[in-house]
């Protein structure tokens, strides 16, 4: 049986599933076609709408719309699970994270202010902080690969069709256009370049 802390201010639809020793607290919403395993915590204010939630998840003040999500995994705050989006065991999807149409492999960070949309990713990747996976050229929407084990620092833009092999490193502030091959070090970004006193001029 679920545990509910306030169960008046939740909305549970028809056709909600709920395992055993789940816990529901108040101003959530569950609607649809909606599964949460055993033992998952749904901490205040989410939005489920047909979604299959695995065992022992944390998700905190996100929406969560036609997607799945695996075994131990923690999501939110605030973050924005977009239709056919999965993912994998073990991951975390962190503050103002948006996935859209994409499938995140096991043990992946995406931990905050980060846009994925159309793509396959493998297992063990950590994205940074402010990464942006560019899918739409104005015209046609393009997927990006992104292999196992990859670092994408902080500040990246992902410009698909890319792909990005096993193990490679792409270094903070890096636009990628073109494939890498595995364990790969990719920099490309404008050298810093000082100009003394010349600061004096923009007060």
């Amino acid at each position: 049986m679920a545990e509910f802390i306030n169960r008046k201010s939740c909305y549970i639809g028809k056709n909600v599933k709920l395992g055993k020793n789940v816990v529901i607290y108040e101003n959530n919403h569950l609607e649809g076609n909606v599964e949460i395993g055993d033992n998952t915590i749904i901490l205040p204010n989410n939005l489920i709408i047909n979604a299959k939630i695995g065992q022992n998840c944390f998700i905190h003040s996100s929406v969560i719309e036609n997607s799945s999500v695996g075994n131990d995994v923690e999501i939110g705050p605030y973050a924005h699970l977009r239709p056919n989006s999965k993912i994998g065991d073990g991951c975390k999807i962190g503050n103002f994270v948006e996935i859209k149409n994409s499938n995140i492999g096991e043990k992946c960070k995406i931990s905050h202010l980060t846009y994925v949309g159309d793509c396959d990713m493998g297992g063990g990747c950590n994205i940074g902080c402010g990464v942006i996976f560019a899918n739409y050229d104005g015209k046609n929407k393009h997927r990006s690969r992104v292999g196992n084990h990859v670092f994408v620092g902080s500040n990246c833009n992902v410009i698909a069709p890319v792909v990005i092999a096993d193990g490679s490193y792409i270094c903070a502030g890096t636009t990628v256009t073109k494939n890498t091959n595995p364990k790969d070090f990719v920099i490309g970004r404008v050298r810093q370049e000082n100009k003394p006193d010349l600061a004096e001029k923009y007060w």
